[in-house]
C-alpha cells in the first residue's frame, strides 16, 4: 500500500497518513447551507475530497466519505419567506439542485449525506451533556459554549484567545461571558422553524451539527480526516474542535484539511460580497471535465482565480483528450483488435506518487498530458503497434478516472464498421464517387 502524505492544518505541516484502523479511512467535509443555488467556490472542496477518496481507494483503503447539508439556518428561514415556501420545501429544492450538479461533476456517491434536521435530538442531548459538564451555560434564552474552559482554543487557526478577542471576526453579544463564546441552542419566538427538545423549544446554532454527525455516523469520537474550505477554519472548525475536546477529549479528527479560496478579481467568491458565480451557470457554459481540470490544475491549498478564458482553455483540453481517445478506440475497433485492460504501470506509478504526496494534482495532470501527447504521436504514424496504442489508451482512461474525469466513447456499430469497409473497398476500386458517400457518413460519426 502506497504511503500517503497530507498537509495537516492543525499541526501546520505535511505528515505521513496513519489510519486509526488499518486499511480504513473515515473522511468528513462540511457541505453547503442549502438556502440558494451554490456558487462555484462551494465545489472546490467537493472535487478535492472526491479525488482524495478516489486516491485512497486506488491504493487499497476502504473509504467512508461523508458530507453534510445544513438545512436549519436563519438564512434558510429568511429565504423561505421570500420564496413563500416552508424551510423544508426550500432546503429540499436546493439539495436536489445541488445533487444534480454532483452527478454532472461525476462526484462519487458518498457513504452518507446527512442533514442537520435529522440530528436535532442528538444535538440536544449533546448540548445538555456539555451543560452538565460545565462547558455550556444558559443566558437570556440562549445556550452558549464556554471557550475559556478549553485548552489550546485557536490552535487550528493559529490564533490565541487574546488575538481573537481583539479581532473583528466575533459576534457581539452582551449576554456572553466571553465575546468568543458561541451559541449552541437558541430559544426563539420568531416565525422560523423550532423543535421541542430537552434543552427547550428552539433551534441549534451552526457549530454543533458536524460534531454530532461525525460521532453518530462513524460511531467514534475521533475520525481520520475532517475538512472543508479555508474560511471554515475559524470559527466553525475551531468551535467543532472545542466541543469535541470538551465532550470527548479528542480534536475530532487526526488530520484537518482545508482548500484555498476561489477568487474573482482577486477577492474571495461569496454571496455576501455579491461576486459569486453560480455553479449551475458555469456548468451550462463549460464541460464538467473542464471544471474539474480547472480546480485540479492548482494545488488544493492555494487560491485560484476564476476566469472565463481559463475555463474555455480547459474545455479545449477536454475536447482534445476525448477526440484522441475516440480516434484510438475507433482505429482499434476497425482493425478488429482485441481489447484488454492493461495499462502502463510505470506511468501509473509516477502518477499515483504525485497524488499520494499531498494531492499534487497539477503534477498528475502533467503525466496525463504526456500520455496524450504519446497517443497522438502513435496515431499519427502509419506503422504504430496497436499494442502500444491500446496500452496508452487504457493508461489515459485509468489516470483520468482517478481524477474523476469522465470520457464516454460509444462503440462503433456494425453499420459503422460496414461503412468503413465499403469506403475502403470503393477507394481500392477507385470509385471515388461512392467512396465520398461513405466518407461523408464516417466523418459525421467522427470515425474519419
Amino acid at each position: 500500500m502506497n504511503t500517503i502524505k497530507l498537509y495537516n492544518s492543525y499541526t501546520g505541516r505535511i505528515e505521513e497518513f496513519k489510519p486509526i484502523k488499518e486499511g480504513e479511512v473515515n473522511i468528513y467535509y462540511c457541505g453547503p447551507t442549502v438556502y440558494n443555488y451554490v456558487h462555484l467556490g462551494n465545489f472546490r472542496p467537493t472535487v478535492t475530497f472526491d479525488v482524495l477518496s478516489r486516491v485512497f481507494k486506488e491504493v487499497g483503503y476502504n473509504v467512508k466519505l461523508v458530507s453534510n447539508y445544513t438545512d436549519i439556518d436563519d438564512k434558510i428561514i429568511k429565504q423561505a419567506k421570500i420564496e413563500n415556501k416552508t424551510e423544508k420545501q426550500l432546503s429540499e429544492f436546493y439539495i436536489d439542485a445541488y445533487e444534480e450538479l454532483l452527478d454532472k461533476l461525476n462526484v462519487e456517491k458518498l457513504y452518507a449525506h446527512p442533514k442537520a434536521s435529522e440530528y436535532i435530538e442528538k444535538m440536544a442531548v449533546f448540548i445538555d451533556e456539555l451543560k452538565n459538564m460545565g462547558y455550556a451555560y444558559y443566558k437570556n434564552n440562549d445556550t452558549f459554549f464556554r471557550i475559556n474552559k478549553v485548552l489550546n482554543y485557536g490552535k487550528l487557526s493559529k490564533q490565541t484567545i487574546k488575538d481573537l478577542e481583539s479581532g473583528k471576526r466575533i459576534e457581539e453579544n452582551s449576554d456572553k461571558e466571553s465575546p468568543l463564546d458561541f451559541v449552541l441552542w437558541k430559544l426563539t419566538d420568531d416565525e422560523g422553524i423550532k423543535f421541542d427538545t430537552l434543552v427547550g423549544r428552539g433551534r441549534p446554532g451552526w457549530h454543533t451539527e458536524c460534531v454530532c454527525m461525525v460521532n453518530s455516523i462513524f460511531h467514534s469520537p475521533l475520525i481520520d480526516i475532517h475538512g472543508g474550505g479555508f474560511d471554515l477554519k475559524f470559527p466553525h472548525h475551531e468551535n467543532e474542535i472545542a466541543q469535541s475536546l470538551a465532550h470527548n477529549g479528542t480534536i475530532l479528527a487526526n488530520y484537518w484539511m482545508h482548500c484555498g479560496f476561489l477568487l474573482t478579481n482577486g477577492e474571495k467568491m461569496s454571496k455576501s460580497l455579491g461576486n459569486s458565480i453560480l455553479a449551475k451557470d458555469v456548468l451550462n457554459r463549460h464541460t464538467a471535465n473542464a471544471v474539474r481540470l480547472f480546480f485540479l490544475s492548482t494545488p488544493y491549498r492555494s487560491p485560484v482565480n476564476y476566469e472565463e478564458e481559463i475555463l474555455n482553455s480547459f474545455d479545449d483540453k477536454d475536447k482534445k483528450i476525448h477526440t484522441s481517445l475516440k480516434k484510438a478506440k475507433y482505429k482499434l475497433q476497425l482493425e478488429k483488435y482485441k481489447f484488454n485492460s492493461l495499462f502502463d504501470k510505470d506511468t501509473y506509478s509516477e502518477f499515483i506518487s504525485y497524488l499520494c504526496d499531498d494531492l499534487k494534482t497539477s503534477n498528475a495532470i502533467t503525466i496525463l498530458e504526456r500520455c496524450l501527447k504519446n497517443l497522438n504521436s502513435l496515431l499519427a504514424k502509419k506503422d504504430s503497434d496497436n499494442n502500444d496504442i491500446l496500452l496508452t489508451y487504457n493508461t489515459i482512461l485509468k489516470l483520468s478516472s482517478i481524477l474523476g474525469l469522465r470520457f464516454i466513447i460509444e462503440d462503433l456499430t456494425n453499420d459503422d464498421i460496414s461503412n468503413f469497409d465499403l469506403y475502403n473497398e470503393a477507394r481500392n476500386n477507385k470509385d471515388y464517387e461512392k467512396s465520398d458517400i461513405y466518407r461523408k457518413k464516417l466523418i459525421e460519426k467522427g470515425i474519419l
